[in-house]
């Protein structure tokens, strides 16, 4: 699993840096997309991901510099994906599902039809209903009714859903997104000016090694059946013995949990979802010495963002969504403050038991595997 940060900036893109969007590659190659802000399309090409590969959206707020992207990405898709004729003959592999708050459905079908883009994949828009506390005086109130469509789909899209948050014994909020045999993903809620959200990737455990000198004893030579138990299932010999994988494969491999948060001045009502996480991207817009223009305009500094992390236990932070002030750390300029500042900042406040850097434009963070529970 790799993390390639296409877009590390905040508010607009420059010519330094490009706006927020984080591209989760996984190990079969399939992308996931977080954010899609202004220019993601020219940062794709710049790095080694395509947008064919993009399975998944997930949109963390409806800012622009988080969204405005996004119409001309799935258009861009669209050229690049097989021909309408896989989806009359009924392929849908190809359909791409697009998650993200209340309004994404109407900001994308309204710019899609509008300039009468026609996708030539098969797309399913998921809206994420707010809990009434993330619904500040800021926010644009939707009119009673509005959630339901008043217009017909798109062509090739198909129904999404709306999804609302179940809670927990202490009253915790979340938002279940998927949950099959290799992935949980949920969002949680965090403080921001409209909506906002963080989604948390929680891989399945992987099946242990093959004890090869076991199955052997077992009289099970090499062959198609390997493959079954590796898989977890049980396998029926020809002589009536059933074969269950846990005697023949070692411990399971625990999967990994990545978080990326959008903007936030206190991701803490996302805690409850975040034991044993591997690594989380949290922003940090501005410096310590800014911290309170920082949190007037919802947004997070170093300091805070490594406080988070190690109150929940996360083995690496990875910071992003830097003011356009901050030069990357490679162009040093003796008249403007760089990256290199957040980052000394970020490594003074962490302890011995968390790594933390701070991301810029096209910098990939390979996730690493687990290693089996003692």
């Amino acid at each position: 699993m790799k993390l390639h940060f296409l877009g590390t900036g905040s508010s607009s893109p420059t010519i330094r840096r490009g706006v927020s969007a984080t591209a989760v590659q996984l190990d079969d190659g399939s992308v996931w997309l977080f954010d899609c802000g202004e220019g993601t399309q020219i940062q794709l090409q710049r790095s080694s991901i395509t947008t064919n590969r993009i399975t998944n959206i997930f949109i963390t707020h409806l800012h622009g510099d988080h969204l405005f992207g996004l119409p001309g990405l799935l258009c861009t898709k669209s050229s690049q994906t097989p021909p309408a004729e896989n989806i009359k003959k009924g392929n849908t592999s190809s359909v791409v599902n697009i998650y993200g708050p209340e309004g994404i459905d109407r900001f994308i079908t309204t710019s899609l039809a509008i300039s009468q883009s026609l996708l030539d994949f098969q797309f399913k828009i998921h809206e994420l209903l707010p809990e009434p506390e993330q619904v500040t005086e800021e926010c644009q109130v939707f009119e009673e009714g509005s959630r339901e469509r008043n217009s017909p789909l798109l062509p090739n899209q198909l129904p999404g859903i709306h999804i609302r948050a179940t809670k927990d014994s202490q009253g915790n909020a979340s938002w279940l997104l998927r949950d099959d045999e290799f992935w949980r993903v949920e969002a949680g809620w965090v403080h921001h000016r409209v909506p906002t959200y963080g989604f948390v990737i929680r891989e399945r455990n992987k099946p242990g090694s093959l004890n090869t000198t076991k199955l052997l004893s077992l009289g099970i030579p090499p062959g198609p059946v390997y493959g079954q138990l590796k898989a977890g299932r049980s396998v029926t010999m020809s002589d009536g013995r059933v074969v269950q994988p846990q005697e023949v494969t070692g411990l399971a491999i625990p999967g990994r949990t990545v978080v990326i948060i959008g903007d936030t001045k206190d991701a803490s009502p996302l805690s409850h979802l975040l034991s044993g996480c591997d690594v989380i991207v949290h922003e940090a817009t501005l410096d310590d010495t800014l911290k309170s223009k920082a949190e007037e305009f919802g947004h997070s500094t170093p300091s805070q963002a490594v406080n988070f992390a190690i109150s929940v236990g996360a083995k690496t932070l990875l910071l992003n969504h830097f003011s356009q002030r901050y030069f990357p750390a490679q162009q040093e300029n003796s008249k403007r403050p760089s990256v290199a500042i957040l980052q000394e900042q970020a490594e003074a406040a962490a302890d011995s038991t968390l790594h933390v850097q701070c991301a810029e434009d096209l910098f990939v963070f390979e996730v690493p595997n687990n290693h089996q529970d003692e």
